[in-house]
C-alpha cells in the first residue's frame, strides 16, 4: 500500500452555534489540512498521485473557497450582515468544528477523484480533528 500526505495552511474564521464556550464568538484560527490519500497501485509516472495535481486542486479550491474566509452554519443569523457587507463567506449545512470542516476537504477531494482516506484539520497546534470517508 501506498500514502501520500500533502499539508495545507489556511486561516480561516468561524464560530459555533448552540455552543457555550469561547468558540460561539466569531474568531479566526490558523489552520492545516493534512490530506492523507492511499492506494495499492502506482500511475503514470510511478507516483500514486503527483504533488502537482493536489496543489493544482485542492490547494486551489483550499485558497479560493475556505482561506480567510468566515466558515459558518447556514442558520448563523450573522449571515445577512456579513453578506451585506460583503465579507468573504462559505456557507455548509452544519457547525463549522473542526470535525464538519475536515470532512468538507475531504468530500471534496474525493469528489475530485483522489484515492483520500483521510482528512486532518488543525484548528491550533496542539488540537485536530480527523475525518476518516
Amino acid at each position: 500500500m501506498f500514502r501520500v500526505t500533502q499539508h495545507i495552511d489556511f486561516c480561516y474564521g468561524h464560530r459555533l452555534l448552540e455552543y457555550s464556550g469561547k468558540c460561539r464568538h466569531l474568531h479566526g484560527h490558523n489552520g492545516r489540512a493534512v490530506i492523507v490519500m492511499e492506494g495499492a497501485k502506482l500511475g503514470p509516472g510511478d507516483m500514486l498521485v503527483d504533488f502537482a495535481e493536489i496543489k493544482n486542486s485542492l490547494r486551489t479550491w483550499i485558497e479560493s473557497e475556505l482561506d480567510h474566509r468566515m466558515i459558518l452554519c447556514q442558520d448563523d443569523p450573522a449571515l445577512p450582515m456579513l453578506k451585506e457587507l460583503g465579507e468573504p463567506i462559505h456557507v455548509i449545512a452544519g457547525n463549522p468544528t473542526a470535525e464538519n470542516i475536515a470532512r468538507l476537504i475531504h468530500n471534496y477531494a474525493h469528489d475530485q477523484g483522489f484515492p483520500v482516506v483521510e482528512v486532518s484539520l488543525w484548528e491550533t497546534p496542539n488540537a485536530f480533528a480527523t475525518y476518516r470517508g
